[in-house]
């Protein structure tokens, strides 16, 4: 009796049920206790000022605004990535400048990294106001100095004069670090910037007080349009035409990375990789304007239909996409409404199984020299890059050396042999790994000579151990080097609305909708998918719970997949969502209507559930098929 005493009084957590729960809610009445862990899982405030206090997820503080009007999205000012400018426990405000918002991952390391000292308003930098509203909201702001202002000799490089002579032709015999003052090989640094420098003879200064700026400097004045004013510090009398000043050393402008910097970093990284890729996508397409471009597209043949429209001259890929189908063949011109979603999913198809691609399930890149010079990988990278941001299906097709040459660069990623599509190719790698003696190698060399000469993989061999190595020349050669030219082209398109840069930064989450193809459909999964819109008879969604389940069985001629491609145009759901939300109402005809451009299923109402199965099985059966042969007239691209 005396342990059950004792347990009672131990507090539990009410998030993971275990005990040992220390911190409970100040709200009055409030029982709530939970771990610190958990309460952070949960999204519960903990102020680290004043008592302390710990909030629980209902009664947390929030920030109140009278009034949103922020019709688009808005930029984190310290990440940079947009958000929606809404108040939730992840995005919050700042209480002195009313345009200024943040993630609450990018405020805390900015806190951890700045301390009290130095932890202010990004945009005003207030810091009293600005401090005061973060510790309410549960920002700890470390009682410290700055991490930068901790570095041992953090500012020793601002001492250092730069001396170096950057203009491509050097006329010093000493070089380019040779300085002498008061001579003609003195260095003279930029006027902007300070970090290029010119001997005085090199340029053809005739004083040191004579205004110098570098090619970079000079370019940006140039841009900036005060090139005129600017133009008058430049020598008159100068004999150096301006090829003499271009520059052959990379930018040393590069910002220094303290340890402080680089911890901040980790963590940053720590968050991003957790995110969700739903909402990395949903961030992505904050970029759509709500300005419209009408797309026609000819369902027989969308992959021309589709370059057409995104080449032209008047295409914007931030505006919002609109599709009107057309038929060659009506010679009434006459226009449908289309899904956007569906031209999407019937495009990714299209690309998926386009010549620029090789390989069966994960595909590479291949080698078409009339794609090249017709830039349809360019293309192809665009067209998927728009897809993503605008809604459409996951693609599922990379291999993953593909994905990671994007992600880490073609230098750093190892193919493996199932990345070549070659059967010839394999075998000759195949071959050469398995060779057993040194004759048996050197045989395949002779017999391989032409080809590993072609494609420049000979090599010295010493021993057995070198067959490795060949093989893997080979291998790079074919998966990689091969298609660098393709590659670029097809990275390129990819930076379309800044995916790329989204891919890189958090691999993992893109991974997953590049490489595998989406989870299987089940009877869970489009029962939730579907809400309800109207609902004439209770008995109708009986009868569509009772086919869905069926059909996951395998008792129905369709597939759940035909089933939303009939709705929605799409086979499985986009990592994005669908827009609007997929919904079903009830209505008396006989057989079922699918309307796409609004993700709309109109169930019939019948007496028996007999006659609901063998409706929708040929309405959905039939209609498919028809649709499949007005698009088998154009096949390929």
């Amino acid at each position: 009796m005396k342990v059950s005493l004792e347990a009672r009084r131990i507090p539990k957590c009410c998030i993971c049920k275990k005990t040992g729960a220390s911190i409970g809610c100040v709200a009055p009445r409030c029982k709530r206790s939970y771990h610190f862990p958990c309460g952070l899982q949960r999204e519960c405030i903990f102020q680290f000022t004043g008592n302390f206090a710990s909030f629980c997820w209902n009664h947390r503080p929030v920030q109140i605004i009278t009034s949103n009007n922020y019709r688009d999205s808005l930029p984190c000012t310290i990440c940079l990535e947009f958000i929606e400018p809404i108040p939730t426990y992840s995005i919050l405000r700042s209480p002195c400048c009313k345009n200024a918002w943040f993630h609450r991952d990018c405020l805390q390391v900015q806190a951890i990294n700045a301390g009290v000292f130095f932890f202010r308003c990004t945009i005003c930098n207030n810091s009293d106001i600005f401090q005061e509203e973060m510790l309410r909201m549960g920002i700890h702001i470390p009682e410290k100095d700055a991490s930068w202002e901790l570095e041992e000799n953090a500012y020793q490089e601002l001492l250092q004069h730069y001396e170096h002579c950057d203009v491509r032709r050097c006329r010093c015999k000493e070089g380019r670090d040779y300085n002498v003052p008061d001579s003609k090989w003195e260095i003279k640094r930029c006027q902007c910037c300070g970090s290029r420098g010119t001997h005085l003879a090199c340029s053809s200064l005739q004083s040191w007080e004579q205004n110098w700026e570098c090619l970079e400097c000079r370019g940006i004045l140039y841009n900036s349009g005060d090139f005129q004013k600017a133009k008058k510090h430049t020598l008159p009398n100068t004999n150096v035409g301006i090829t003499d000043c271009l520059l052959e050393e990379s930018s040393p402008k590069l910002p220094r990375q303290s340890p402080g910097a680089q911890r901040k970093d980790l963590l940053r990284q720590g968050s991003k990789f957790r995110r969700d890729i739903s909402t990395l996508i949903i961030e992505l397409g904050f970029q759509i304007k709500k300005k419209t471009k009408r797309l026609f597209i000819n369902k027989a043949n969308i992959w021309n239909s589709a370059l057409d429209g995104f080449r032209n001259q008047n295409f914007n890929p931030s505006y919002t996409i609109e599709i009107a189908y057309v038929n060659e063949n009506d010679h009434f011109g006459k226009e449908q409404p289309g899904s956007k979603q569906e031209f999407l999913s019937l495009l990714m198809q299209q690309l998926e199984n386009s010549p620029l691609f090789e390989g069966s399930l994960s595909k590479n890149l291949s080698l078409n020299s009339q794609a090249l010079k017709e830039n349809l990988y360019y293309e192809a990278g665009k067209m998927l890059a728009i897809s993503l941001v605008h809604g459409g299906p996951s693609p599922g097709f990379f291999s993953k050396t593909l994905f990671n040459c994007l992600v880490y660069g073609p230098e750093s990623t190892q193919p493996i042999l199932d990345d070549v599509s070659d059967f010839d190719v394999a075998q000759i790698i195949i071959r050469i790994n398995t060779a057993a003696t040194m004759t048996d190698l050197n045989s395949l060399i002779n017999e391989y000579y032409n080809y590993l000469e072609l494609i420049g993989c000979l090599r010295l061999i010493t021993s057995l151990s070198d067959k490795y190595m060949l093989a893997k020349d080979i291998l790079v050669y074919h998966v990689i080097k091969r298609v660098q030219a393709p590659f670029e082209s097809f990275k390129q398109g990819l930076k379309t609305l800044g995916v790329l840069e989204k891919i890189q930064t958090y691999p993992e989450a893109f991974c997953n909708i590049f490489c595998h193809k989406p989870e299987n459909l089940s009877t869970k999964i489009l029962s939730d998918l579907f809400t309800v819109h109207t609902l004439s008879d209770v008995q109708a969604l009986g009868f569509w719970n009772s086919y869905l389940q069926a059909v996951e069985d395998g008792k129905s001629t369709v597939t759940m997949e035909d089933i939303l491609i009939f709705a929605t145009g799409c086979s499985s759901i986009p990592p994005a969502g669908f827009k609007p939300t997929p919904s079903i109402e009830c209505l008396h005809m006989d057989f079922p209507v699918g309307n796409k451009c609004n993700n709309c299923l109109a169930l019939p109402i019948t007496s028996t559930y007999k006659e609901f199965q063998e409706n929708m099985d040929f309405a959905i059966k039939n209609t498919l098929r028809l649709e499949k042969e007005e698009n088998s007239h154009f096949i390929g691209h």
